[in-house]
Order: structure tokens, then sequence, then C-alpha cells
């Protein structure tokens, strides 16, 4: 197995996690020098809190493991293409490059729908590479969704 997709491993098992606490199932994983030193999960229910996503927590926890914002030397791997919100931090925290299992078709900011990682106008440009283990990365997702649209409406 390649790195990439070593890692992604690592970020899909972080996403059955978040499957399991009934988060929408993105994991994501900070990586320097082929170790990790930060992963995390979709928290958005559980910290009540919109901001909570893989991406964000995982960089938040890679600048505490660095002592610095700046994630200048270090790479993140994200099972979902990360949206805007996500992809500005991306962008703020200087990570080198994105890894991405399946696109965002409706607010993929690392390509699909618009580039915020990889844009000129921005003081930081990040390398992508998407697609990495997708049908693994989508199908989480997917079964999810028809998951929660099967169970019982809430009273």
């Amino acid at each position: 197995m390649q790195p990439d997709q070593i890692f992604m491993r690592e970020a899909l098992r972080l996403a059955e996690k978040a499957r399991v606490a009934k988060e929408v199932p993105v994991g994501a994983v900070v990586v320097k020098e082929g170790k990790v030193i930060s992963r995390a999960y979709n928290q958005v229910e559980l910290l009540k809190d919109a901001t909570a996503h893989a991406e964000m927590l995982a960089l938040t926890a890679a600048e505490a493991a660095m002592g610095d914002w700046r994630l200048t030397d270090c790479d993140l791997y994200v099972t979902k293409e990360p949206c805007p919100m996500c992809a500005g931090a991306i962008v703020h925290t200087r990570i080198r490059r994105v890894i991405f299992g399946c696109p965002d078709i409706r607010a993929g900011a690392a390509g699909t729908v618009m580039n915020l990682v990889d844009n000129a106008a921005l003081n930081h440009r990040c390398e992508v590479t998407g697609n990495v283990l997708q049908n693994d990365c989508a199908a989480i997702l997917q079964d999810f969704f028809r998951e929660r649209r099967i169970e019982p409406p809430k009273v």
C-alpha cells in the first residue's frame, strides 16, 4: 500500500467513529514526516458547533502538537473534499498538501466547486491530491445518509 492509502485508511477509521456517533462520517489526520501528529472526526452534533468539522479539529490538534499555528511541513488527509470553511483554515495554517478521498460536488473547495487551497490570490497554496480510496470514502457517506433517510422521525 502507498503512504497516501495508509493515511487515508486511518482517516476512514475515524470516519467510522463519526458514523457510530451519528455524525456525518468524515475523518482527518495531519501527518508530518511520515507520522500522524493529530487525528479527528466530525463532532458538529456532539459539540453543538457548526465549525467542528474533522479538518478543523485535526488542524487545531496539530497546532497544539507542533506548538505553532504554522503547519508548513504537514499534510492533511481527509475522507471528503474540504468545504470553504475548512479550506480557508487549511490555507491559513499553511498545510503543504491536502489529500482527500471523495469529491464534494456541492461544496468542494479543493477543486470540485471552487479551489481555495490552490488559489493564486491567496497568500499560500497547497498541493492537492484527490480521489484516494475514493470508493471507500464515498461509500461510508452514502451508507450513512441512506440509513438516515430510513430512520423513523424524531418525536
